[in-house]
């Protein structure tokens, strides 16, 4: 394979940090008083499933996160750090690649009526499975170096 300036596995690691540091976004944008104290993310997310056109979408929410939703918080804010720290770091990058493809794949599917969230999770996805199927850990992670996943 050639490649400008970096080598290709270089360029794949910059992927991954680079998803690592959209996900740092995520949370760091996150009004986390908003969120854990009066709960909004959750009462919004709970809005956006109440008139979900997909019943299992609706069942799925009501289910999982209404009867919890200060514990549903809380995760979902310490998922986007977790996801984008172990990324940026390489640490257990294989469990954050998967993480966060299954962590797009829920806000995909609650999204579904929003465009602009749509192509943010459908490129956030592709990105996690390109740097997932490319073992991107093997340049520049902890995991290379305390040698894991090789």
């Amino acid at each position: 394979m050639r490649t400008i300036w970096l080598s290709g596995p270089e360029w794949l690691a910059v992927l991954r940090i680079g998803l690592g540091l959209w996900w740092l976004e995520s949370w760091r944008h996150k009004d986390k008083a908003s969120w854990f104290r009066r709960g909004s993310g959750i009462a919004w997310a709970k809005g956006v499933a109440d008139e979900h056109r997909w019943a299992f979408v609706r069942r799925g929410f009501d289910t999982v996160v209404a009867p919890r939703p200060r514990t549903m918080a809380y995760v979902v804010v310490h998922a986007e750090l977790a996801l984008g720290l172990g990324l940026v770091l390489g640490l257990l990058t294989p469990v954050a690649l998967i993480g966060g493809l299954l962590l797009n794949l829920l806000y995909f599917l609650l999204m579904i009526h929003d465009w602009a969230e749509q192509g943010q999770n459908a490129m956030m996805m592709l990105i996690s499975l390109v740097a997932l199927a490319a073992m991107s850990w093997q340049t520049w992670s902890l995991d290379e170096a305390w040698g894991l996943f090789l």
